[in-house]
Protein backbone atom coordinates (compact mmCIF):
# COMPACT_ATOMS: atom_id res chain seq x y z
CA UNK A 1 0.00 0.00 0.00
CA UNK A 2 2.79 2.79 0.78
CA UNK A 3 4.11 2.07 -2.73
CA UNK A 4 1.79 3.04 -4.68
CA UNK A 5 2.13 7.08 -5.35
CA UNK A 6 -1.43 9.49 -5.58
CA UNK A 7 -2.19 12.22 -7.40
CA UNK A 8 -4.53 14.58 -7.37
CA UNK A 9 -7.44 15.21 -10.46
CA UNK A 10 -7.20 18.57 -11.79
CA UNK A 11 -10.97 18.70 -12.14
CA UNK A 12 -10.85 19.64 -8.38
CA UNK A 13 -8.84 22.42 -9.44
CA UNK A 14 -10.84 23.95 -12.36
CA UNK A 15 -11.48 27.37 -11.59
CA UNK A 16 -7.58 27.68 -9.99
CA UNK A 17 -6.48 26.41 -13.15
CA UNK A 18 -8.34 28.66 -15.29
CA UNK A 19 -6.87 31.87 -13.68
CA UNK A 20 -3.10 30.13 -13.27
CA UNK A 21 -2.28 26.79 -14.75
CA UNK A 22 0.50 26.60 -13.83
CA UNK A 23 0.84 28.11 -10.48
CA UNK A 24 -1.59 25.55 -9.78
CA UNK A 25 0.48 22.78 -10.82
CA UNK A 26 3.08 24.02 -8.98
CA UNK A 27 0.66 24.26 -5.63
CA UNK A 28 -0.41 20.75 -5.70
CA UNK A 29 3.48 19.49 -6.25
CA UNK A 30 4.16 21.24 -2.70
CA UNK A 31 1.36 19.95 -1.28
CA UNK A 32 3.11 16.71 -1.73
CA UNK A 33 1.44 15.13 -4.40
CA UNK A 34 3.36 12.42 -6.91
CA UNK A 35 1.39 13.10 -9.53
CA UNK A 36 -1.62 14.34 -11.50
CA UNK A 37 -4.89 13.23 -13.40
CA UNK A 38 -5.35 16.35 -16.11
CA UNK A 39 -8.82 17.00 -17.03
CA UNK A 40 -7.70 19.57 -19.75
CA UNK A 41 -4.12 21.31 -20.79
CA UNK A 42 -5.26 24.83 -20.77
CA UNK A 43 -4.08 25.19 -24.33
CA UNK A 44 -1.04 24.45 -23.13
CA UNK A 45 0.88 22.32 -26.07
CA UNK A 46 2.46 18.71 -24.91
CA UNK A 47 6.54 19.51 -24.81
CA UNK A 48 5.25 22.93 -22.79
CA UNK A 49 3.33 21.06 -20.34
CA UNK A 50 6.08 18.11 -19.91
CA UNK A 51 8.69 20.65 -19.18
CA UNK A 52 6.85 22.11 -16.32
CA UNK A 53 5.87 18.90 -14.76
CA UNK A 54 8.77 17.75 -14.62
CA UNK A 55 9.97 21.01 -13.22
CA UNK A 56 7.92 20.97 -10.51
CA UNK A 57 8.84 17.00 -10.20
CA UNK A 58 5.22 15.51 -10.87
CA UNK A 59 3.70 12.91 -13.14
CA UNK A 60 1.34 12.37 -15.38
CA UNK A 61 -0.84 9.70 -13.87
CA UNK A 62 -4.22 9.48 -16.53
CA UNK A 63 -6.21 12.14 -18.68
CA UNK A 64 -9.65 12.63 -18.53
CA UNK A 65 -10.38 13.22 -22.36
CA UNK A 66 -14.55 13.34 -22.98
CA UNK A 67 -15.72 10.39 -24.97
CA UNK A 68 -16.64 12.45 -28.50
CA UNK A 69 -13.05 13.37 -28.06
CA UNK A 70 -11.39 9.79 -27.80
CA UNK A 71 -13.56 9.01 -30.77
CA UNK A 72 -13.13 11.51 -33.12
CA UNK A 73 -9.49 12.49 -32.81
CA UNK A 74 -7.88 9.51 -30.80
CA UNK A 75 -4.05 9.27 -32.94
CA UNK A 76 -3.77 13.33 -31.58
CA UNK A 77 -5.02 12.27 -27.89
CA UNK A 78 -2.38 9.33 -27.88
CA UNK A 79 0.33 11.64 -29.27
CA UNK A 80 -0.55 14.23 -26.75
CA UNK A 81 0.28 11.26 -23.60
CA UNK A 82 3.14 9.93 -25.12
CA UNK A 83 4.49 13.54 -24.65
CA UNK A 84 3.95 14.45 -21.82
CA UNK A 85 4.85 10.49 -20.31
CA UNK A 86 1.12 9.40 -19.35
CA UNK A 87 0.21 5.70 -20.29
CA UNK A 88 -3.31 5.93 -19.18
CA UNK A 89 -6.78 7.63 -20.73
CA UNK A 90 -9.84 7.35 -18.80
CA UNK A 91 -13.40 8.20 -20.35
CA UNK A 92 -15.06 10.57 -17.56
CA UNK A 93 -18.77 10.44 -18.03
CA UNK A 94 -21.40 9.28 -20.52
CA UNK A 95 -24.09 12.11 -21.52
CA UNK A 96 -27.68 11.80 -19.81
CA UNK A 97 -29.13 10.95 -23.46
CA UNK A 98 -27.24 8.19 -23.61
CA UNK A 99 -27.82 6.05 -20.39
CA UNK A 100 -30.09 3.58 -21.95
CA UNK A 101 -29.89 0.54 -23.62
CA UNK A 102 -28.92 1.49 -26.79
CA UNK A 103 -26.28 4.09 -25.24
CA UNK A 104 -24.44 1.63 -23.31
CA UNK A 105 -24.45 -0.78 -26.35
CA UNK A 106 -23.16 2.11 -28.44
CA UNK A 107 -20.41 2.95 -25.27
CA UNK A 108 -19.24 -0.67 -25.40
CA UNK A 109 -18.19 -0.84 -29.29
CA UNK A 110 -16.51 2.65 -28.56
CA UNK A 111 -14.75 1.72 -25.54
CA UNK A 112 -13.16 -1.93 -27.35
CA UNK A 113 -12.35 -0.14 -30.25
CA UNK A 114 -10.39 2.87 -28.51
CA UNK A 115 -9.21 0.36 -26.09
CA UNK A 116 -7.55 -1.84 -28.54
CA UNK A 117 -6.06 0.59 -30.67
CA UNK A 118 -4.51 2.39 -27.10
CA UNK A 119 -3.38 -1.00 -25.95
CA UNK A 120 -1.52 -1.29 -29.43
CA UNK A 121 0.34 2.40 -27.65
CA UNK A 122 0.98 0.99 -24.77
CA UNK A 123 -1.85 2.91 -23.09
CA UNK A 124 -4.67 1.56 -20.80
CA UNK A 125 -8.14 2.85 -21.38
CA UNK A 126 -10.28 3.19 -18.16
CA UNK A 127 -13.84 3.89 -17.76
CA UNK A 128 -14.86 6.10 -14.66
CA UNK A 129 -18.03 5.74 -13.04
CA UNK A 130 -20.86 7.57 -11.46
CA UNK A 131 -23.62 6.72 -9.33
CA UNK A 132 -26.37 6.67 -12.69
CA UNK A 133 -24.08 3.51 -14.08
CA UNK A 134 -25.33 1.71 -10.82
CA UNK A 135 -28.78 1.44 -12.36
CA UNK A 136 -30.14 -1.69 -13.61
CA UNK A 137 -30.92 -2.77 -17.53
CA UNK A 138 -33.65 -5.28 -18.91
CA UNK A 139 -30.62 -7.76 -18.37
CA UNK A 140 -30.83 -7.58 -14.66
CA UNK A 141 -27.51 -6.57 -14.52
CA UNK A 142 -26.50 -3.10 -13.78
CA UNK A 143 -24.86 -0.76 -16.26
CA UNK A 144 -21.28 -0.91 -14.64
CA UNK A 145 -21.20 -4.55 -14.65
CA UNK A 146 -22.62 -4.83 -18.24
CA UNK A 147 -20.25 -1.96 -19.88
CA UNK A 148 -17.01 -3.95 -17.77
CA UNK A 149 -18.33 -7.71 -18.83
CA UNK A 150 -18.81 -6.81 -22.63
CA UNK A 151 -15.20 -4.99 -23.08
CA UNK A 152 -12.14 -7.07 -23.03
CA UNK A 153 -10.39 -7.16 -20.11
CA UNK A 154 -6.94 -6.24 -21.66
CA UNK A 155 -8.15 -3.04 -23.16
CA UNK A 156 -10.61 -1.54 -21.70
CA UNK A 157 -9.93 -1.13 -17.43
CA UNK A 158 -12.28 0.74 -14.78
CA UNK A 159 -11.65 3.96 -12.58
CA UNK A 160 -13.67 2.98 -9.73
CA UNK A 161 -14.73 6.26 -8.04
CA UNK A 162 -15.65 4.98 -4.58
CA UNK A 163 -17.92 8.11 -3.51
CA UNK A 164 -20.21 6.91 -6.41
CA UNK A 165 -20.16 3.66 -5.63
CA UNK A 166 -20.80 4.47 -2.03
CA UNK A 167 -23.49 6.82 -2.64
CA UNK A 168 -25.04 4.13 -4.74
CA UNK A 169 -25.74 1.96 -1.97
CA UNK A 170 -22.79 -0.31 -2.97
CA UNK A 171 -19.01 -1.51 -1.62
CA UNK A 172 -16.23 -0.27 -3.36
CA UNK A 173 -14.17 -3.36 -1.82
CA UNK A 174 -16.34 -5.40 -3.50
CA UNK A 175 -15.91 -4.23 -7.16
CA UNK A 176 -12.28 -3.83 -6.78
CA UNK A 177 -12.20 -7.41 -5.95
CA UNK A 178 -14.92 -8.93 -8.46
CA UNK A 179 -12.98 -6.81 -11.23
CA UNK A 180 -9.47 -8.02 -10.13
CA UNK A 181 -6.51 -6.68 -12.05
CA UNK A 182 -8.82 -4.09 -14.05
CA UNK A 183 -8.53 -1.46 -11.57
CA UNK A 184 -5.32 0.85 -11.93
CA UNK A 185 -6.95 3.94 -11.03
CA UNK A 186 -9.06 4.59 -8.35
CA UNK A 187 -10.75 7.53 -7.29
CA UNK A 188 -10.16 8.70 -3.78
CA UNK A 189 -13.29 10.62 -2.13
CA UNK A 190 -15.18 10.79 1.14
CA UNK A 191 -18.79 11.55 1.52
CA UNK A 192 -20.90 13.33 4.62
CA UNK A 193 -22.63 11.27 6.79
CA UNK A 194 -25.51 13.83 6.69
CA UNK A 195 -28.78 13.31 4.34
CA UNK A 196 -26.78 16.09 1.76
CA UNK A 197 -24.39 13.40 1.07
CA UNK A 198 -21.76 15.78 -0.60
CA UNK A 199 -18.05 15.52 -1.28
CA UNK A 200 -15.92 15.68 1.53
CA UNK A 201 -12.43 15.62 2.44
CA UNK A 202 -10.70 12.42 2.81
CA UNK A 203 -11.17 11.10 6.65
CA UNK A 204 -14.14 13.18 7.22
CA UNK A 205 -17.01 11.22 6.11
CA UNK A 206 -18.44 7.91 6.23
CA UNK A 207 -17.06 6.37 3.05
CA UNK A 208 -14.31 3.43 4.22
CA UNK A 209 -11.67 4.87 3.04
CA UNK A 210 -8.86 2.86 4.60
CA UNK A 211 -10.55 -0.68 3.68
CA UNK A 212 -10.12 0.60 -0.27
CA UNK A 213 -6.17 1.48 0.38
CA UNK A 214 -6.13 -2.05 2.05
CA UNK A 215 -7.41 -3.59 -1.03
CA UNK A 216 -4.84 -1.43 -3.37
CA UNK A 217 -1.62 -3.96 -3.76
CA UNK A 218 -4.26 -7.07 -4.15
CA UNK A 219 -5.76 -5.34 -6.74
CA UNK A 220 -2.63 -4.16 -8.35
CA UNK A 221 -3.71 -0.28 -8.34
CA UNK A 222 -1.62 2.25 -10.01
CA UNK A 223 -2.25 5.21 -8.88
CA UNK A 224 -4.64 6.87 -5.90
CA UNK A 225 -6.08 9.35 -7.08
CA UNK A 226 -7.67 12.22 -4.87
CA UNK A 227 -10.66 14.18 -5.59
CA UNK A 228 -13.36 16.34 -4.24
CA UNK A 229 -15.63 17.25 -6.97
CA UNK A 230 -17.30 20.54 -4.81
CA UNK A 231 -15.63 22.02 -2.06
CA UNK A 232 -16.96 23.99 0.51
CA UNK A 233 -13.70 25.41 1.76
CA UNK A 234 -10.22 26.41 -0.69
CA UNK A 235 -10.16 23.68 -3.13
CA UNK A 236 -6.45 23.74 -2.20
CA UNK A 237 -7.17 23.68 1.47
CA UNK A 238 -9.30 20.48 0.75
CA UNK A 239 -6.77 18.65 -1.25
CA UNK A 240 -3.84 19.10 1.61
CA UNK A 241 -6.59 18.05 4.38
CA UNK A 242 -6.94 14.87 1.93
CA UNK A 243 -3.68 14.94 1.38
CA UNK A 244 -2.77 14.96 5.12
CA UNK A 245 -4.79 11.89 5.86
CA UNK A 246 -4.00 9.75 2.66
CA UNK A 247 -0.02 9.94 4.50
CA UNK A 248 -1.79 9.29 8.13
CA UNK A 249 -2.10 6.02 6.49
CA UNK A 250 1.09 4.94 5.06
CA UNK A 251 3.09 6.43 8.00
Amino acid sequence: MANIPVAVQMYTLRNESEKDFVGTLEKVAKIGYDGVEFAGYYDMSSKELKKVIDDFGLKAASSHTPLDVLESNLSHVIAYQHEIGSNKLVCPFLAPEKRNEEGYSSLIRSLNHIGQECHKEGITLCYHNHDFELDRLSSGKTALETILDETNPEWVKAEFDIYWLTRAGEDPVRWMKRYQDRTPLVHLKDMTTDGEQFFSELGTGGVDINAVLRQGDQSNVDWWIIEQDKCKRSPFESIEISMNYFLSKHS
